[in-house]
């Protein structure tokens, strides 16, 4: 138990808050989670597709393979508070996981908002209070060591804070940069933000003619002046303007800071090789001998993608199939292994999953999560500059910073 009781403000609601609030109010400190939403948790509600992928249940070295920036940093929140200890949590409140494919945890019930009342009922059975329409306006320090927030245009006094407000991405949930605002009116600096974990804009405009469309296990490479910069299984989404889905999200990650001209490559048939698709090829062109082209490759290609590989393959789509040369098949083939697109830009930062930058991991003590320049303030989750892959990482970064800087106050 702690030796001195302090009053404790925890701005932002989120997991990374939540956490935050349960560990500090646990040891027995006077907390209040200060949520300017009317509900805490709108970001978490809707990830994952409303299934709320909760975190990553790998061992703990793959997790930090999982975090390009800064993961130093994180050692001793994440090996504080691990994947174990937040699924033991909310086992403990009432909402069984499972792990699917790649690891990933999520609720079996597959509802983001189990999740999210598993965390809600953490926190009042803590102790912490939970305020919620409560907007911090500024923050600034007193003579005498207090913390003095503008909460709602009133004034309160607080022994420490810890903010855990967010970054730039879905500002609609909170997440809107005010607390980069309030980190920087103490002196912190913030770094450069960028959207990470985000759809990308191709050059190309036949996306939008599959929009809608979803490949499963599909391969997609990403390169940067002929270089390999990702290259993973997954699955992908074509938009109006260009692709998404869990494999574009985490090739995004790779190139956030400058993916204008990065080359995507997106083979169709990850299962078979160069030489077992083009048997395939031979077989279906032969079954369709007195078809026309176009007409031959319902059974390989999705409807909607047909007419795009036919234009794309330069192969007339109104020959016979048996008129296909050997030399146009096997050019086919290559197309379907490496479909290519050029990216033009990443969308808006409000739309990313998680923002790149934040406060920098140098003012902040990593093992405390305080910071070195204001004794008594705290950070945790995406307001520190620290991000991951798609998979449930970032989540886990959330958790566990959350924690330590709840147990450190």
């Amino acid at each position: 138990m702690i030796t001195e009781r302090k009053r404790v403000a925890i701005i932002g609601g989120g997991p990374a808050g939540m956490l935050a609030a349960g560990e500090a109010a646990s040891r027995g400190h006077e907390v209040t989670l200060l949520e300017q939403n009317e509900k805490t948790g709108r970001k978490l509600y809707i990830t994952g597709k409303g299934r709320c992928n909760l975190t990553n249940a790998c061992a703990m070295e793959d997790m930090f393979q999982n975090i390009p920036r800064n993961p130093k940093f994180l050692y001793s929140a994440l090996y504080g508070f691990t994947n174990q200890d937040i699924i033991a949590l909310v086992e403990r409140m009432g909402t069984p996981t499972k792990v699917e494919r790649g690891n990933r945890v999520f609720p079996v019930s597959d509802h983001s908002s189990d999740v999210l009342r598993a965390l809600t009922a953490y926190v009042r059975q803590s102790g912490a209070a939970i305020r919620l329409h409560a907007h911090v306006e500024a923050i600034r320090k007193a003579e005498d060591g207090t913390f003095l927030l503008t909460v709602n245009n009133q004034k309160e006094a607080y022994d420490a804070v810890i903010l855990c407000t967010g970054g730039l991405s879905y500002p609609s949930t909170g997440s809107n940069g005010e607390g980069h605002a309030l980190a920087r009116s103490l002196g912190h600096t913030i770094t450069p933000c960028k959207p990470s974990l985000i759809s990308l804009v191709t050059k190309e405009d036949w996306p939008e003619r599959a929009m809608g469309l979803s490949l499963r296990n599909v391969a997609l490479r990403a390169e940067r002046n002929g270089k390999v910069i990702f290259s993973e299984l997954g699955e992908l989404l074509f938009t109006h303007f260009g692709v998404s889905g869990p494999l574009v999200l985490s090739a995004s990650s790779r190139m956030a800071d400058d993916p204008a001209g990065c080359a995507l490559f997106i083979d169709l048939k990850p299962g078979l090789s160069p030489e077992a698709l083009d048997k395939r090829l031979m077989r279906d062109l032969e079954k369709n001998a007195r078809r026309r082209f176009v007409n031959s490759l319902n059974e390989l290609l999705p409807s909607k993608l047909i007419p795009i590989v036919v234009e794309l393959s330069a192969i007339p789509a109104d020959i016979n199939a048996a008129e296909v040369s050997r030399a146009q098949r096997q050019a086919l083939c290559v197309l379907l292994k490496a479909l290519p697109l050029t990216v033009e830009r990443a969308r808006d930062i409000e739309e990313a999953v998680i923002t790149r930058g934040g406060v920098s991991v140098k003012e902040i003590n990593a093992s405390t999560m305080e910071s070195k320049l204001v004794p008594g303030l705290f950070f945790a989750g995406e307001i520190i500059d620290t991000d991951a892959y798609t998979g449930g990482f970032n989540l886990q970064i959330a958790y566990s910073t959350g924690a330590l800087a709840g147990r450190s106050v």
